[in-house]
């Protein structure tokens, strides 16, 4: 009874812990321009209750569906009202889940395994600063590791009820985003092979599976799934696009561009990373016990209980690690997926070298486990509250600068001051559409127009952002096509150089009449 109050009591200090990395000053970070994107998208949906599901951009439904929560429980109605914590909270949320659903395995796993698979979970660098990132990547990781649960409970017990829950959740995953065919890819060869290592039990098992409940658990999977992209019922083509998209997805795994990466660049940023002068970042600690738990598991076979869960989990892991790493297309996100199952069979290996160690021996590897989660736990800190926008951060990729911030605020405080307000029109000009996250930071403001290029016809905004490299066309549109005596003089808008990214600069001009009204307000 005393190891099980322990345990529990273990347990949610390791949760506290989590949440300690996960909860506090969500709004830091500058929104990326993939969150930024998201959140438009999700804006649509808040205000108009509109939801139409791209096959060429966003990924899946659920990121935005899962917002509404927050949102609803704060009474925001309109996007201006939807803060950077509203839309992170839904991450923090599936992170913290992700680690409470390891409860599921109690009869899988050691009590020792899963207190050390979520301490590794709750203080991993890349784990927590993921888990603050307004996109998919760890709700699919979270309804994954649902997946496997249910599977396994459904594996030891043959209930209904598991076939059920294991069908909403492989919904959930190819709701939340298309790669989820990945996992579901790593799932059934780990699977393949768990039968080919020991048909006969497996065989046996395999036979006391009910065909209605494989049948049960594939409509709720296509329910699930169909509930979501056709948006509750409401735009059924968006179920056969969620199918159609896996063309374009396809091209755009392989294809070269700023994306394109070695297959060890995962492994690379979990085991070493270092630039300019930041610090040494490193989860290596966790590789070498992950590599630990393999080795165990394949070398002792069946003298381990729940052999054939280990197992899957070893050739998940590993298979699903090469699908990543083969894959031309990488974003340092895309590693959660993997990286968990590592993290599981690194709490494995852990689990197993305490049991091997003398008493003596144990006092010395739980002080060298000490300093290595402290290290951890540094990293996770500084990860998360100190290098979050910064280049030398290995989890930071193509992130805005800092300088996104004072864009903004310049920009609504100058607004403020025309007759206009924030009705004021805003002209951004960048190539590419090169301007994101913008839409977000200026969301408060009803007259921003976009542009890729000059338009000649267009009037020139009291106000205007843009790309250095169409400032020249600019400045013939501001200066030399109105006729004399209709020509405004513009002044730079910003004191200093202005990045919207690291060397990617955003110059700003604004009317002079508006510029010597905000020096006066100062």
């Amino acid at each position: 009874m005393k190891s099980i109050l322990n345990f529990k009591l273990l347990f949610l200090i390791i949760i506290g812990i989590a949440l300690c990395f996960r909860l506090p000053q969500l709004h830091i970070r500058p929104m990326h321009g993939d969150e930024a994107v998201h959140a438009i998208k999700f804006g649509e949906l808040l205000e108009k209750g509109v939801y139409n599901y791209d096959p060429l951009e966003y990924h899946g439904p659920t990121l935005n569906y899962f917002t509404l929560i927050p949102a609803w429980f704060l009474s925001q109605q309109t996007l201006t009202d939807v803060s950077e914590t509203t839309l992170r909270i839904v991450a923090v949320f599936f992170g913290v889940c992700l680690i409470v659903m390891l409860l599921f395995f109690l009869d899988g796993f050691s009590r020792p395994v899963i207190l050390f698979a979520a301490l590794f979970s709750a203080i991993s660098p890349a784990m927590s600063f993921y888990s603050r990132y307004y996109i998919q990547e760890m709700l699919l990781v979270c309804f994954t590791f649902g997946a496997i649960a249910c599977g396994f409970r459904y594996w030891k017990s043959k209930r209904l009820i598991w076939a059920i829950f294991l069908g909403v959740f492989l919904g959930l995953m190819h709701a939340t985003k298309e790669t989820f065919v990945l996992q579901l890819g790593a799932m059934l060869l780990a699977i393949l092979l768990m039968l080919l290592n020991d048909h006969r039990l497996n065989l046996k098992t395999l036979k006391k599976i009910h065909p209605w409940h494989v049948l049960t658990l594939s409509l709720i999977f296509v329910f699930t799934s169909g509930l979501f992209y056709s948006s509750f019922f409401t735009n059924p083509t968006g179920i056969l696009d969620s199918m159609l998209t896996y063309k374009s997805y396809v091209a755009r795994g392989a294809e070269s561009g700023i994306h394109f990466h070695p297959w060890y660049y995962y492994l690379k940023m979990l085991l070493f990373s270092k630039y300019g002068n930041g610090p040494v970042w490193s989860e290596a600690f966790v590789l070498i016990l992950a590599i630990w738990g393999l080795i165990t598991i394949f070398v002792k076979g069946k003298k381990i209980p729940n052999n054939n869960l280990l197992r899957f989990l070893a050739f998940y892991t590993i298979i699903l690690t090469g699908f990543y790493s083969i894959i031309p297309y990488k974003t340092p996100w895309n590693l959660l997926g993997f990286y968990q199952g590592m993290i599981l069979l690194a709490a494995i290996g852990t689990a197993e070298i305490l049991k091997v160690v003398t008493k003596t021996q144990k006092w010395i590897v739980y002080s060298i486990l000490i300093v290595c989660c402290a290290h951890l736990a540094w990293q996770s800190y500084l990860a998360n509250f100190k290098y979050y926008a910064e280049p030398t951060n290995p989890y930071v990729y193509a992130h805005p600068t800092k300088d996104i911030l004072a864009i903004s605020d310049r920009v609504i405080e100058i607004a403020n001051l025309y007759p206009d307000g924030l009705e004021t029109t805003i002209q951004v000009i960048a190539p590419n559409d090169d301007y994101w996250p913008l839409p977000w930071y200026l969301r408060s403001l009803s007259n921003v127009g976009w542009w890729n290029e000059i338009d000649e016809q267009f009037p020139s905004a009291p106000i205007i952002l843009a790309s250095p490299v169409v400032e020249e066309k600019l400045l013939e549109k501001l200066y030399l096509l109105p006729p004399p005596g209709q020509r405004n003089l513009y002044v730079p808008l910003f004191d200093s150089t202005m990045e919207l990214r690291p060397q990617i600069e955003l110059r700003g001009y604004v009317v002079n009449d508006l510029w010597m009204r905000y020096q006066q307000s100062k």
